[in-house]
C-alpha cells in the first residue's frame, strides 16, 4: 500500500463522509419517522444505512480499484417524508423498503427492468421528484415565520457559508442549529436516551398500500436522481464502470439494512465527484482509496446515530424541516430544471408536479405515485406510446 495512500485522499474520503453524513441525516431521522418509527427505529435506521453504505463502498473500491462512492437515498427518504403513515405503520414501511432494494438487485441482474426504469422520460421523474421535495423546501420560510430567533441565525449560516464553499453550507446550518438549540432549550434532558444506538430488528409486513405508495416510487426515484446520475459523475471523471454489478452490489448491501430501519443506499453523485476528482489524488488510479476512506468515516459516524436522533428529538419540528429543506434546495432546483427542459413534456411534467405536491391520496397510496400515473397519462395523450421509448442507455451495459 505504501505510494498508494495519501493524505489528499484520506481527506477527500472524509470530506465527502463528513459532507454526506452532516448534510442529510436529518432529512433521514424525519422520513423514518414519518412513516412511523419511534426515535430507536430511526437511530437504528441511520445506523444500518450507515454501515451498510461504507462497508458497500469499501468492497466495491477495493474490489474495482476505482472510486465507487456510496450514499443513503436522500431524495428517497424526502419520499417518505412527505408520504406520511402507510395502513400498517413502520413495519408495512420496511416491507415497502425490502421490494425497493430487491427492485435495485433486480434491475442489475435482469436488464429489461433496467430498460423499464430508463424508459420513464426524465421529466416525469423529475417533476415527481420536485413534488416530493416542494412541501420540504418551503419549510425554511415557514420556520422563519414561526421560530425567527431560531431560523434566521441558521438560514444566514446557510447562505453566507454557501457564498464561499457551497458543500459546507448544510454543515454549517446544521452546527449552528444544534448549538442553538441546546443553548435556547434548557428543558432539554437527555436522561434515559441512549446515545449508543442499538440495532433494532423490525418484522416486515407487506400490503397494496406501501407497495405502491412507497416501494415503487422509492425504487423510481433511488435510480433515476441516485443510481443514474452517480454513474455520469464517474464517467465525468473518467471511471467507466459496468452499471449491472453496481446496482445489484447497493441493492444486496441495502437489503441487509432494511430488516433494522434502514430504506436504500445507491451510487452517490455530489460526494462521488469528491473522490473520483483530482483533489482526491493526482493519480485516477489512486482515486479509490478516497471512496475507502470515505467507506471508513460513515461507519464511525453511523456509531453517532444515538446522538443525532437525540438532537432532533429535542428540536422544534419546523426547525429540522427547516434544516432538511435547505439541504434539498440543490436537488430540488435541479429537478425543477429537468422537468421543464423539454418543452414537448413540459405540461405533462408540470401536471406531475402539481398531483405530487398537493399531497393527494387515494386508497392509502402518496400523491407520488399519482402524479407519475397522472404525468404519464397526458403524455401518453399528447404523444402516443412513442413517449416512453428510450434509446439503450447506461443501464443496459454489461
Amino acid at each position: 500500500m505504501r505510494g498508494s495512500y495519501s493524505l489528499s485522499a484520506f481527506s477527500a474520503g472524509l470530506l465527502a463522509a463528513f459532507v454526506g453524513f452532516a448534510g442529510s441525516f436529518a432529512v433521514i431521522i424525519q422520513g423514518l419517522t414519518a412513516v412511523g418509527a419511534s426515535q430507536e427505529e430511526a437511530a437504528s435506521g441511520l445506523l444500518a444505512l450507515s454501515i451498510a453504505m461504507g462497508v458497500c463502498a469499501i468492497y466495491l473500491s477495493l474490489k474495482s480499484r476505482l472510486p465507487i462512492s456510496i450514499a443513503w437515498s436522500t431524495p428517497g427518504v424526502a419520499l417518505l417524508a412527505t408520504s406520511g403513515a402507510v395502513e400498517g405503520g413502520f413495519p408495512a414501511a420496511v416491507g415497502a423498503f425490502m421490494l425497493t432494494s430487491i427492485l435495485i438487485i433486480v434491475s442489475g441482474l435482469w436488464k429489461p427492468l433496467g430498460r423499464w426504469v430508463s424508459a420513464i422520460p426524465s421529466s416525469l421523474a423529475n417533476a415527481m421528484l420536485a413534488g416530493v421535495l416542494f412541501g420540504l423546501c418551503l419549510a425554511p420560510v415557514k420556520a422563519i415565520g414561526e421560530v425567527p430567533a431560531l431560523a434566521i441565525p441558521i438560514v444566514l449560516t446557510w447562505a453566507i457559508t454557501g457564498r464561499f464553499k457551497r458543500l459546507f453550507a448544510v454543515p454549517a446550518a446544521v452546527l449552528v442549529a444544534a448549538v442553538l438549540v441546546f443553548t435556547t432549550t434548557p428543558q432539554i434532558a437527555l436522561e434515559g436516551v441512549s446515545l449508543w444506538p442499538q440495532p433494532v430488528l423490525v418484522q416486515p409486513t407487506i400490503t397494496v398500500s406501501s407497495i405502491i405508495g412507497i416501494a415503487l416510487p422509492l425504487f423510481i426515484v433511488t435510480m433515476a436522481s441516485q443510481n443514474i446520475p452517480g454513474l455520469a459523475v464517474l464517467h465525468a471523471n473518467g471511471f467507466h464502470p459496468p452499471a449491472s454489478p453496481l446496482f445489484t452490489t447497493t441493492g444486496v448491501f441495502g437489503l441487509a439494512a432494511t430488516p433494522f430501519g434502514g430504506h436504500a443506499i445507491n451510487l452517490a453523485a455530489i460526494t462521488a465527484a469528491i473522490c473520483a476528482g483530482e483533489e482526491a489524488h493526482p493519480d485516477p488510479k489512486k482515486r479509490y482509496w478516497a471512496a475507502v476512506t470515505a467507506g471508513v468515516a460513515y461507519v464511525f459516524f453511523g456509531l453517532l446515530a444515538g446522538i443525532a436522533t437525540a438532537f432532533i428529538s429535542a428540536s422544534p419540528p419546523i426547525l429540522i424541516e427547516a434544516v432538511a429543506g435547505l439541504a434539498l434546495l440543490g436537488a430540488f432546483g435541479s429537478a425543477v430544471q429537468g422537468a421543464v427542459a423539454d418543452a414537448a413534456d413540459r405540461e405533462a411534467a408540470v401536471i406531475t408536479f402539481l398531483a405530487t405536491a398537493s399531497g393527494l391520496t387515494f386508497f392509502g397510496i402518496s400523491g407520488a405515485f399519482w402524479g407519475l400515473v397522472a404525468g404519464a397519462a397526458m403524455l401518453l395523450l399528447m404523444r402516443g406510446k412513442s413517449a416512453f421509448t428510450r434509446p439503450e442507455s447506461e443501464t443496459d451495459r454489461p
